[in-house]
């Protein structure tokens, strides 16, 4: 059994997950930040994790109890026998990483697989999954673990980078059930997890091995005759029905019958109320005469397939059309489902009690009420609906209800337990609109549904795909250029590629041309122009700029001058194109963009507007404009849909700019909580893109624990992830390297220091922010042997629009003054002017110049500024330097 934690532990695993430092939690629980650091260091023990990020992680997850396994089966009936085997597979799952049950359907390993996983919590205090795989087709498995996990993708976070860096936490299990149907998937899955979470382990069932080095296969085989067989055939029967009695011989010659079956013998048991074991025996032997095929081999599925046809002939005409009919269904169902395929409500209702008690369907009680087929005999009930020819129409009802059913759910987006019933139905609603036949309005609308709900759950890939299907779907052209223009911005968060995003926009414009909808048309290609022309770096190949000029002079054509959507986005794509380069607009066009964006009233295009206004801004060197608009940008975030796709560009692309533009002036407190909102939103989540925008400030600001710790979690991140194009992470790794030194720990500063020249591919003798860590290090250490060097090279780097520019310029000019290099005055002139720009900059001089006049006044002044921008280690230091004087 695992610890439990205790009402206080979970305060603090609470806050925990909501970033809090000790001496933040300490304030906010009344207690000391030594308690604080004994309950952290008790939940690390009881979670079996390394460290305060991944019981963070934790938290943010749900998960409060240690070992608690995700959607661990829960069971109505006592489990019996298979001491043996249970004690096998639990010595199993300790001894080795991969474990798998094989055997046939029906024979137990469901049930058997949790059960151990229930025995196991001990062993597994960061918890884990049971995920049942049998309403998920190829494809799905990553997303199956995800939803049982509480995961999901964030903006250009690969949805198994987020399962990964949960099941990465600590010691976790994770169950695959039923994998047969999915084992090449699986398979490559479960590989890619033991190798990327260490502490993990993958426990599965299958009929199948999945084939993988390491691999631990345990066989099991029906229940032993004599023993277990006859105790669960007795313990069904009874909770069937209390009074019964059998000759132990009769029930031993059932089972024999049974071949030791669990599912033949729980399907027989429950009509022992009914028919008494005498008559259970008479009645399994003619339907065993009724099977062709000897005895042999496949002697188990035999028996099985004979009590299963048996069963069904037993039911009543109505029971049996609505059995038959209930195998449509992939996953679990709820009363309306079983309605809409099976009749009426009420009538519905009563059948399914009696198919339950008959155990052809399992009942889920939960809030609300669901039931399911087993595996072997949903496929059952597959067979009879297509011997009985109701194949095609049932597959319609089906599809009719997951249209209704999804609209529904499209349309409670505001509750909170949507994302509960969609998880619940969302295998059934993929399963209907594949098996849909063509383009047809209820068709389309389940797709654009679908695409609709997996954005709002963060499931924003399959949003995508789903997008470009409802596009191929739909049975107008209106409605074509809706799922393409929702489409185009999906992409735009769910891909690293832009070329997507341009090519969708002109499809849009394509469809709303057929349409006869100028006004859309005009907005698809104004919009696409500015992609080209606002995100070059995220093209694969260049459009050329006469061909931009030629959409753009299409759209003035096609709109009409007094629409305010229409000019303003006009304006945005012309701003941009008559820009000198790519990526950079022209200033007096960007003013009037942003005035046109104001008339529209709407967030989204007010927020490109100013982007375009801050991009400006930037490039004239008005850097705290730059920052200034940008923050405007971010109080447009909450007006913003975050449930709609045309909102997250702005929203992704706010929380960027936000960190950068606040960086480049010195705002630490602005970048600070940039970074942790950008971290807190589900669309963009805590990734390594979002943990490199914290990890600067945090070093800024003299948090360097917390700093490494979040530089640590990026590192893994990325590293999950496959490693992408690392030079931006550059400046994070550089500013960690100069938090190790700060707190004078030379192996991490060694570690992050060839971190970052990995990363940096060559350019790190010129990149700006490894030159500003140098020299403030070269600072913290007194050691001036370099310095002369150092100072030279932070005077050299011309990048105008580097972040850490001034900061090392401004730290390079401090260098001089205190390694007393006699060109020391000229510097600190030289370094003034970006100072003006910097606030950290401007502290970082004032300290200079009072190092160098010894004056008091300057330093004090320093130390204002320090504190204005909550650097608290810069702080320390310059009140170190005043007392000395």
């Amino acid at each position: 059994m695992a610890e439990r934690i205790s009402d206080r532990e979970t305060e603090v695993l609470t806050a925990l997950g909501a970033r809090l430092s000790n001496a933040q939690i300490a304030n906010r629980l009344h207690i000391s930040v030594r308690t604080v650091e004994s309950h952290v260091s008790s939940l690390l023990r009881k979670y079996g994790m390394a460290d305060r990020w991944a019981l963070a992680e934790l938290a943010r997850s749900g998960v409060r109890e240690p070992g608690r396994i995700a959607g661990l089966p829960a069971s109505g009936t006592t489990f019996v026998g298979r001491d043996a085997e249970r004690a096998a597979v639990l010595a199993a799952v300790e001894e080795a990483r991969l474990v798998t049950l094989l055997g046939p359907g029906g024979v137990g390993k469901t049930r058997l697989a949790a059960v151990v996983a229930e025995d196991a919590v001990a062993l597994f205090p960061s918890g884990g999954a049971f995920v049942d795989l049998v309403p998920v087709r190829d494809g799905f498995v990553v997303r199956a673990v995800a939803t049982v996990l509480g995961v999901t993708e964030g903006s250009h976070q690969p949805l198994e980078e987020a399962v990964a860096a949960r099941l990465g936490t600590g010691r976790s299990l994770l169950v695959l059930d039923n994998c047969e149907h999915v084992i090449d998937e699986a398979a490559a899955f479960a590989e890619r997890i033991l190798a990327a979470c260490p502490g993990a382990r993958v426990l599965v069932t299958s009929r199948e091995r999945l084939g993988l080095p390491g691999e631990r296969s345990v066989p099991i085989s029906p229940l032993p005759l004599g023993s277990d067989a006859e105790r669960l055939f007795h313990d069904r029967a009874l909770a069937a029905d209390p009074q019964f009695v059998a000759e132990p011989a009769v029930i031993a010659e059932l089972c024999a019958r049974l071949d030791g079956m669990p599912l033949a013998i729980e399907l027989a048991a429950a009509r022992g109320a009914s028919l008494g074991a005498t008559g259970l025996l008479a009645a399994l032997e003619d339907a065993l005469r009724l099977l062709s095929g000897g005895r042999g081999g496949d002697e188990r599925h035999r028996s099985l397939r004979a009590v299963l046809s048996w069963s069904y002939d037993l039911l009543g005409e109505d029971e049996q059309t609505l059995f038959r009919r209930l195998g449509v269904f992939v996953g679990a169902f709820d009363i309306d489902a079983a309605a809409a395929v099976g009749g009426d409500r009420a009538g519905v209702a009563d059948l399914l009690g009696r198919l339950v008690d008959k155990s052809l369907v399992v009942h889920l009680r939960g809030r609300v009420s669901r039931w399911r087929l087993l595996e072997t005999v949903r496929a059952f009930a597959l067979a009879q609906m297509s011997a009985a020819g109701e194949e095609d129409k049932t597959r319609a009802w089906h599809l009719r209800w997951a249209e209704s059913a999804a609209s529904a759910v499209e349309g409670r987006l505001g509750d909170p337990l949507w994302r509960e019933d969609f998880d619940a139905m969302a295998a059934d609603l993929r399963a209907a609109l594949t098996a849909s036949g063509g383009p047809d309005e209820v068709t389309h609308r389940l797709a654009s549904a679908l695409a609709h709900l997996t954005f709002a759950r963060r499931h924003l890939l399959e949003s995508f795909a789903h997008h470009r299907t409802a596009a191929a779907l739909a049975t107008s052209a209106a409605s074509a250029a809706r799922d393409l223009r929702a489409g185009a911005w999906c992409a735009h968060v769910s891909t690293t590629s832009n070329q997507h995003v341009y090519e969708l926009l002109l499809e849009a414009a394509e469809q709303a041309r057929r349409d006869g909808d100028e006004r859309g048309r005009a907005i698809d290609l104004a919009r696409a122009v500015e992609t080209a022309c606002r995100f070059p770096e995220a093209f694969e190949t260049g459009v050329p700029n006469e061909y931009l000029i030629g959409l753009l002079n299409d759209a003035v054509a096609a709109g009409h001058g007094d629409d305010p959507e229409v000019a303003a986005c006009v304006a945005l794509a012309r701003a941009w194109l008559a820009g000198p380069d790519r990526g950079v607009p022209d200033p007096e066009l960007a003013s009037a963009a942003v005035a046109a964006t104001r008339a529209t009233a709407d967030p989204v295009l007010i927020s490109s507007g100013l982007c375009v206004e801050a991009t400006a801004a930037l490039h004239a060197g008005r850097l705290r404009e730059a920052n200034r608009i940008t923050r405007e940008r971010l109080r447009l975030l909450p007006s913003m849909d975050r449930n709609d796709p045309y909102c997250g560009p702005e929203i992704c692309n706010t929380y960027g700019r936000a960190c950068i533009y606040a960086i480049i002036v010195g705002d630490l407190r602005g970048a600070m909580a940039a970074a942790r909102a950008g971290i807190e939103d589900d669309l963009l989540r805590d990734t390594h893109i979002t943990a490199s925008r914290l990890v600067q400030p945090l070093v800024l600001t003299g948090r360097f624990r917390d700093a490494i710790g979040y530089a640590e979690r990026m590192w893994d991140q990325w590293e999950r992830a496959g490693r992408p194009a690392p030079r931006w992470m550059l400046p994070a790794v550089c500013t960690t390297m100069l938090a190790c030194a700060m707190l004078d720990e030379p192996e991490s500063v060694a570690l992050w220091r060839s971190r970052a020249a990995e990363v940096a591919d060559g350019t790190l003798g010129t990149a700006a922010a490894m030159t500003f860590a140098d020299t403030r290090l070269a600072i913290h250490d007194g050691q001036f042997d370099d310095a002369e060097s150092l100072v030279r090279k932070a005077f050299a780097v011309n990048a105008p629009l580097d972040p850490y520019l001034a900061y090392a310029r401004a730290a390079g000019a401090e260098l001089a003054v205190v390694a007393r290099l006699p060109d020391a005055a000229e510097l600190l002139a030289a370094a003034t002017p970006l100072a003006e720009e910097n606030g950290w900059a401007t502290a970082c001089l004032a300290r200079a110049r009072g190092r160098l006049h010894d004056d008091r006044a300057e330093l004090a002044r320093a130390l204002k500024a320090w504190e204005r921008l909550d650097a608290q280690a810069e702080r320390d230091h310059t009140q170190t330097l005043l007392a000395q004087r």
